[in-house]
């Protein structure tokens, strides 16, 4: 039976939401209660993110081998088991060492399940055709804590963090695991090899390292950028005199901001170069953080600016590789690009709060401007390396 491709999409769309929101969002609802249930202490249990995102880092090389060898389907289908492993673990855990092991297993079900898997699994089964489907996937996973926030909120009121995690692990196999398997057709057979790639391997050919290089770099400290914001946001603004409320009121602008962003880009159906894409992101990161840093008084436009351009760039990093380095090597590649980016938001966030702690927010703020600004710089250097 022919899957159409909106079926695809929508499927994997709804099992993005659910592995963001049950991995990397989920602490920001559950770490609180279960410091208050456990006593274990704060920064350990928010660490343990950290701890899952170095093994996804780690593990995205050989999982995007094993996608452009194998197809996304049965690699997404083993992290819907190994996320749902990963809950059940948290869930029972006994002690902090138990806790921590269980977002160990949880990094290896992230780094086969979120965006870097979806994008590369989209991009074996359409080929170069693959764009229109990952800013599709991007749209929908951009609800995931718009979705899963107030349902954790929820269900922690309800049956407490432990049964939350449960009875999300129940969820992964009772809805993401079936829709893999159903929705999500086994990828075609590997194209031949062009002249050159199969010595090559995975690796990026001769005439594609700078373009490599660059883009991981900019992929790096695009991710460091994100993650510094995501954890420490609310600290930066109420170092700007604003209280908690108003903080938390700003923050809100950032998520339909992102939406908003990746409705334009899929409204634009693929008439320009992906490299359009990230320049528009780069660009407005920027310009957001440059306006945060200098403290105008619109601090939601500064907010908005930045939520767009990162909106962008998630689209960004699936479609330009696909459009930089071709089909065939695309799963693999997107393995290699996710190494040194998941390792910078496992890393930034601690370092930030050092940061924070010895110079204060404002230094962090004037670092985060000129990180954004030289990805500008970099995606300038971009624009000039030939390509095909």
């Amino acid at each position: 039976m022919r899957t159409h491709r909106w079926q695809v999409t929508s499927a994997l769309g709804l099992v993005e939401i659910l592995n963001w929101g049950t991995s990397y969002y989920l602490l920001a609802v559950l770490a609180g209660p279960v410091a208050a249930d456990t006593g274990w202490p704060l920064p350990w249990i928010v660490g343990s993110l950290s701890a899952g995102l170095l093994v996804s880092g780690l593990a995205s090389p050989r999982i995007g081998r094993a996608i452009g060898r194998h197809g996304g389907r049965p690699v997404l289908a083993g992290a819907a088991l190994v996320l749902a492993l990963g809950l059940a673990v948290v869930g029972v855990a006994p002690n902090l060492p138990v806790f921590v092991a269980g977002w160990l297993v949880l990094g290896l079900g992230m780094g086969a399940g979120l965006y870097d898997a979806a994008f590369a699994t989209l991009g074996r089964l359409y080929g170069a055709a693959a764009r229109p489907a990952i800013s599709a996937v991007t749209l929908w996973g951009g609800f995931a804590s718009t979705v899963c926030w107030p349902l954790s909120a929820l269900l922690v009121a309800q049956v407490g963090w432990r049964g939350t995690c449960l009875a999300y692990a129940g969820l992964h196999l009772a809805v993401a695991l079936p829709l893999i398997l159903r929705a999500l057709p086994p990828a075609p057979p590997r194209p031949g090899p062009a002249p050159g790639e199969e010595a090559a391997g995975t690796a990026p050919l001769a005439g594609e390292r700078r373009a490599f290089r660059l883009l991981a770099a900019i992929m790096t400290l695009g991710g460091a950028t994100s993650a510094i914001v995501s954890v420490h946001l609310l600290t930066l603004l109420q170092a700007q005199g604003l209280a908690l409320a108003a903080a938390v009121a700003l923050g809100t602008l950032i998520g339909p901001a992102q939406v908003g962003a990746r409705v334009i880009e899929m409204a634009n159906r693929s008439r320009h170069h992906p490299l359009w894409t990230l320049t528009a992101a780069m660009g407005l990161v920027a310009l957001g953080l440059a306006l945060l840093w200098a403290a105008v008084p619109a601090l939601g436009l500064a907010l908005v600016l930045y939520g767009a351009g990162n909106g962008l760039s998630s689209i960004a990093r699936g479609t330009l590789p696909l459009a930089l380095f071709g089909p065939a090597r695309y799963a693999p590649l997107m393995g290699r690009l996710a190494l040194p980016n998941l390792l910078a938001q496992a890393l930034a966030p601690s370092l930030a709060a050092l940061l924070i702690a010895q110079g204060g927010p404002g230094v962090t703020l004037a670092l985060l401007a000129g990180l954004s600004a030289a990805n500008v710089v970099l995606v300038a250097v971009l624009w000039r390396v030939p390509r095909g």
